[in-house]
């Protein structure tokens, strides 16, 4: 995973005077530019994004982003040097009554405060912008005339939950599963799939993150396959019996991985405003592999 540098610029024929070099970020101002791309009106109603730790008149000269806060995640940010680190996921999600250090939401909290680094969650707002986890995925996958599953109720008509879209020619359940395969991050589940290896695909679905609650916008699309993370046994399961010509297949894979997609982009498209501002920070991704499974025993394998 390489890292995404925001600052690389080609040399100049002279050197700028004071006036024009890039200016010094506050965390306010990343803030703004945050919600330029990500719009936390875009958020669901049950999602908590936005600032969690941090002063809004910090000054900000390193970023990184990650899918996941934890702790490992938290100290690559602090070692690179990073003022700020941008998660897709929210470090708390549901309430709390305590953030003492001896628990891990509490260690993480203070691990940032005391260190000085700042963290911002762009989750759901992230999922159905323009541009989002979705979208991302959906161009990786090679999908066109995209639009959104779910439209959100708030946003522009390209924006929501999920996206679906259609293959420029048809291909095998096999080959597709192959090349959903080969855009994501290496990872033990690995991808599991449901369907004929040899039926035809075209229109597909898909959704970063978990989407198993998305199965009757999937039917209303016409999608011959769905691609998603986190398919629990009974919507699966149920998904199969409500089939019409065993269709939508179904292609599950890592909730992590789907998203990982997303952060390069996000990266380059906050470093794009930024520049566009005059703001002189260094945007980087994260290397570190949140998914929380290490291993994976199968049939026949090792």
């Amino acid at each position: 995973m390489e890292p995404v540098n925001s600052d690389v610029a080609a040399e100049p024929e002279e050197a700028p005077d004071a006036a024009e070099s890039p200016a010094a970020a506050t965390l306010g101002q990343l803030m703004l530019a945050v919600e330029e791309l990500w719009p936390e009106s875009l958020a669901e109603s049950w999602d908590e994004v936005g600032l969690v730790a941090g002063h809004p008149s910090a000054e900000i000269t390193r970023v990184m982003f990650a899918v996941d806060p934890t702790i490992e995640v938290i100290d690559e940010a602090i070692e690179w040097g990073a003022e700020l680190l941008i998660t897709h996921h929210p470090l708390l999600l549901k309430g709390v009554t305590s953030v003492a250090a001896n628990t891990p939401k509490g260690r993480a909290v203070h691990r940032l405060i005391e260190s000085g680094t700042a963290l911002l969650t762009v989750h759901t707002n992230g999922d159905s912008a323009v541009g989002g986890v979705s979208d991302v995925l959906a161009d990786a996958l090679g999908l066109e005339n995209v639009s959104p599953l779910t439209p959100s109720a708030d946003g522009l008509p390209e924006e929501g939950i999920g996206r679906v879209g259609d293959l420029s020619e048809s291909m095998t359940l096999g080959d597709f599963a192959a090349r959903v395969f080969g855009i994501l991050p290496a990872v033990a589940g690995g991808v599991r799939v449901s369907g004929d290896k040899d039926g035809l695909v075209q229109r597909v679905a898909v959704c970063g993150g978990a989407g198993d609650s998305l199965f009757d916008e999937v039917r209303a699309s016409n999608a011959d396959l769905y691609v998603t993370a986190d398919l629990r046994h009974h919507p699966a399961s149920e998904a199969r019996e409500a089939a019409v010509n065993d269709r939508p297949y179904l292609i599950d894979v890592s909730h992590f991985a789907s998203e990982w997609l997303w952060l390069p982009a996000a990266a380059e498209a906050l470093g794009n405003v930024l520049a566009d501002q005059g703001l002189d920070v260094e945007i980087r991704v994260s290397t570190t592999n949140s998914d929380p499974w290490d291993f994976i025993l199968t049939p026949g394998g090792d």
